[in-house]
């Protein structure tokens, strides 16, 4: 039967009628309805005539952090491997920075968004500024490897050998390692009119080859990647003499075996020269989000476009062939200044191998984390109740001190396995490999539980992993939640609801760090586990937000970004001015890992006006300018850096002799108040905020080893006593605590 025009016309109605709803949603999702907007503040002007510049810039003040991550390495009284670490860590962190923040700069220019920075520098004056600082830094990095520590190992017996140095039977035995497990995954590749210049992965160890025709006489160039998923450095050595103490442990770099036998991958060609090169690229994503069930392919794709970003930084040998460079710099479309010159070896991450040498008088003594005094207040080998010990008290974890493992990871298995447990909410932004976090989500959704998992896949450099985390979270019958549109999630929560007895009880972890068991060990966080009924039902409430429509929701316990996180502080920073003006006690103490946003340094300098004391203690950057007359010498600002990375946040405010104090995973970044789901707990038993400020009272002790900042940005270290004495060192102040417990 044929359609009439009257039926005709009414199908396309319908359809355009259900796509305009289809588009109504979407727009929905990008206004904000799934979360509050950003906020909106009006600020006071500041007393005084101060201009841009009582702002420190961010990127020579994110140098300066690896500027200190460098003075541990040059300390002649750090342990020996431990200082050989720290220059691997130097480079690890210049990696992430040309990657990521050079490459945003260089992008700017490119197109053209010139806008001045907050401390008033056009971005080409910003990466003036960075070319100039980072060569010095990586030229004072070579220094240190060559002439500090590199000297020191060999005084143990620990060598890095080039192929003459070896014997007969140890290059026979190399030889057939390169054969077997070297040759098989190497690809040359020739540069001349038949092929192009090949393509350099990011961060990728290359051998530039010179051959010569011997027939011809011609010379050819050739590009020969070193892998990658093989250890850098070889030993030579049994592994037996490698990790015993007084034996000699010898190593040889994989590009140096390579290069022995680079007439094998080369036949028939004459071998005239090499030299060892590395590009780091940009591999920062840029992922448009305007539709959040294809949030997941399209990070897909943008990991697949992250290897073809372009270039940021050439590193070579000091030796290298000008005429191999000129060709170099030309393929790579490279200027001058982001061509760095350093002596062999390059990209010292490659030390791990020799850093891992169990030589236990060349490393920080080992450690057992102790179970946390609020979940046994006996020292015991087993994961206290933790259900049990929450419904006593709240209980405040400060890792590595305490165990993550007896806590954090013990909460969530034994809700796991909890018959009288009904539903799990997580976040994850990142973890590891083999997270026993996953493994008990996974066990909770098999056994019948409710649970949800949010999982950030726009965690940086994590994306991948966490991709894979959330495939295999929904396999197994997990609720999984990808994040908010144009926002990543980084609070750090954990909701577990369980019956009982009275009817159902929340219980809640708030933490500062990753739920990610293996930086645990490693990494300075703080949590509470709480079945504290308002900041559960807040924390249920911010979950509800992240997985659904809740766009009027409020807190009582909990600031959240982007919504109260930035106004919730200034307001107790303008409480803090009120109190120190009516003539009670007033004081503002924050540490995070960085100290950006323009409106809370603002906030903090007219407290400073106001007379109010101002600690501030950061790991990483700091914009603010502290010690300046009229705008900030009620300001000091220290950095601890040392065996652990210094990670939680908290702020605590005097309130007249009433203190008041958060703790969260929030930083003082634009990018953390504005772009990101933040959360603050209102920390409330009396002997934890007394903790807390007792940590700020060491942290900024003069007898505590740290650096200061002064009001021209300079850092200075300040370690020693005027007797020349080591001054405390806070990180092992807290590991002795736990030992006397």
């Amino acid at each position: 039967m044929s359609k009439t025009p009257a039926a005709e016309n009414k199908q396309p109605q319908a359809v355009h009628h259900i796509a305009t709803d289809i588009n109504k949603i979407e727009r929905a999702e990008t206004r904000g309805d799934r979360i509050d907007v950003g906020e909106k503040i009006t600020l006071p002007h500041l007393a005084g005539d101060f201009g841009s510049d009582r702002f420190l810039d961010r990127e020579t003040s994110w140098l300066d952090f690896n500027t200190r991550v460098l003075e541990l390495a040059e300390d002649p009284d750090l342990f020996l491997l431990e200082r050989l670490n720290f220059l691997s860590i130097v480079t690890s962190n210049l990696d992430e920075f040309f990657m990521v923040r050079v490459a945003g700069l260089k992008r700017r220019i490119a197109t053209g968004i010139a806008v001045p920075s907050a401390a008033g520098l056009t971005p080409e004056e910003q990466m003036e500024e960075i070319a100039e600082a980072a060569h010095q830094l990586q030229e004072r990095q070579a220094h240190v490897f060559r002439d500090q520590v590199y000297p020191e190992l060999e005084k143990e017996g620990i060598r890095i050998v080039s192929w003459e140095d070896i014997d007969d039977e140890a290059k026979k035995r190399l030889g057939d390692y390169f054969r077997q497990e070297v040759f098989p995954i190497l690809t040359p590749l020739a540069v001349d009119p038949a092929h192009p210049f090949p393509y350099i992965s990011g961060l990728s160890l290359n051998l530039a080859v010179i051959v010569r025709n011997p027939q011809t006489g011609k010379e050819l160039f050739a590009r020969l990647k070193v892998p990658d998923q093989l250890d850098r450095m070889i030993p030579v050595s049994s592994m037996r003499d490698v990790n015993s103490p007084g034996k000699e442990a010898l190593f040889i770099p994989l590009e140096a075996i390579i290069a022995e036998h680079l007439d094998i991958l080369f036949p028939g060609m004459e071998v005239v020269e090499h030299h060892a090169f590395r590009v780091t690229r940009n591999e920062d994503l840029e992922v448009e989000e305007d539709d959040a069930e294809n949030l997941l392919k399209a990070l897909e794709k943008e990991l697949l476009r992250r290897r073809f970003g372009p270039p940021v930084r050439l590193e070579v040998e000091d030796t290298i062939n000008p005429n191999i460079l000129e060709l170099l710099v030309s393929e790579l479309s490279v200027v001058e200044s982001e061509v760095y010159k350093l002596p062999a070896p390059l990209d010292l991450r490659g030390m791990a191998p020799i850093v891992r040498a169990n030589r236990p008088a060349l490393h920080y003594p080992k450690h057992v984390a102790h179970t946390s005094r609020w979940l046994n207040s006996t020292e015991t080998a087993k994961a206290a109740k933790v259900f049990a010990a929450t419904r006593e008290h709240d209980v405040l974890l400060h890792h590595p001190y305490d165990s993550f493992a007896t806590s954090v990871q013990a909460f969530l298995e034994q809700a796991a396995a909890d018959p009288n447990v009904q539903a799990i909410k997580q976040t994850l932004y990142r973890t590891s490999g083999d997270s026993p976090i996953v493994d008990a989500l996974i066990e909770a959704a098999e056994a019948g539980k409710q649970v949800l998992a949010l999982v950030e896949i726009k965690a940086r450099f994590d994306e991948e992993a966490n991709i894979n985390w959330a495939r295999k979270l929904e396999r197994a019958g997990v609720h999984v939640v990808y994040g908010i549109v144009c926002l990543k999630t980084h609070c750090k929560l954990s909701l577990v609801v369980r019956k009982e007895a009275d009817g159902l009880r929340r219980y809640a972890h708030i933490g500062t760090g990753n739920y990610h068991p293996s930086t645990a060990r490693f990494y300075e966080d703080l949590g509470v586990i709480t079945c504290d009924q308002q900041i559960t039902e807040d924390v249920s409430r911010l979950f509800n937000q992240l997985s659904g429509y809740a766009p009027k929701t409020t807190y009582r316990e909990l600031l959240v970004a982007p919504r109260s996180l930035r106004s919730g502080l200034i307001d107790r920073i303008n409480k803090e001015i009120e109190h120190k003006l009516a003539g009670r006690k007033a004081k503002i103490q924050i540490k995070c890992n960085s100290m950006v946003d323009e409106a809370i340094i603002d906030s903090l300098y007219r407290a400073s006006q106001a007379g109010v004391e101002v600690n501030v203690v950061v790991r990483g950057i700091c914009a603010l300018r502290p010690n300046v007359p009229g705008l900030s010498e009620n300001i000091k600002v220290r950095s601890i850096l040392g065996r652990f990375l210094e990670h939680s946040r908290v702020f605590t405010f005097e309130n007249a002799g009433e203190p008041v104090v958060f703790i969260g995973s929030a930083d003082m970044m634009h990018r953390n108040l504005d772009r990101r789901v933040e959360a603050l707990v209102r920390v409330k038993h009396r002997e934890h905020i007394k903790y807390l400020l007792d940590m700020f009272s060491n942290y900024m002790s003069e007898t505590t080893s740290n650096w200061h900042l002064d009001s021209d940005g300079k850092w200075t270290r300040h370690h020693l006593d005027s007797d020349g004495n080591q001054l405390t060192d806070v990180q092992q102040m807290y590991l002795d605590s736990r030992r006397k417990k």
